[in-house]
């Protein structure tokens, strides 16, 4: 059994596996995102959270989901395209996934059992953040509507800044 996120893997947006070990002692922000909807414009702050805080160690990873009201339609290069064209996205992207379902990718059933939401373990819509810590045993779940400039505070704190 896996105890934290690191011990997972997942497959990049270029479709080349990635080992989350690769991160580990890094503190994570995991969001489940989608280019068609209300919260989309999140990836700027997103980017500007990575941008201000990737040499002390945070790793912003999107994982398109295409679950909530068919709002991430394109494949792999065009959701690639639209975050970097759009919102100058530099974090690391990964291929669509599913959240919720018989299909949940590792990754979110692991974050899901470890911070539950509002609604239990599922996850209510996209761009739901998780705040993983240095050692991968603290999971914080923020709600869709919550803000990344919100998420400072904690994650300074998970920074140890």
């Amino acid at each position: 059994m896996v105890d934290t996120i690191f011990g997972l893997k997942a497959t990049r947006n270029d479709g080349k596996e990635l080992a989350l070990s690769t991160y580990e002692g890094k503190v994570l922000v995991v969001v489940n995102t989608a280019s068609k909807c209300g919260f989309t414009p999140q990836y700027k702050g997103l980017e500007a959270l990575y941008k201000k805080y990737k040499d002390k160690g945070l790793v912003v990873i999107g994982f398109p989901c295409d679950q909530f009201a068919h709002q991430e339609p394109g494949d792999d290069a065009e959701i690639a395209r639209f975050c970097e064209l759009n919102f100058g996205v530099t974090f690391p992207l990964m291929t669509k996934v599913d959240v919720n379902g018989p299909d949940t990718h590792p990754v979110f059933k692991l974050l899901k059992e470890n911070a539950p939401g509002a609604i239990g373990e599922g996850i209510k819509w996209n761009f739901t953040k998780f705040l993983v810590s240095r050692d991968g045993a603290s999971v914080t779940r923020f709600a869709p509507a919550t803000e990344p400039e919100k998420m400072e505070k904690e994650i300074q704190e998970a920074l140890g800044a």
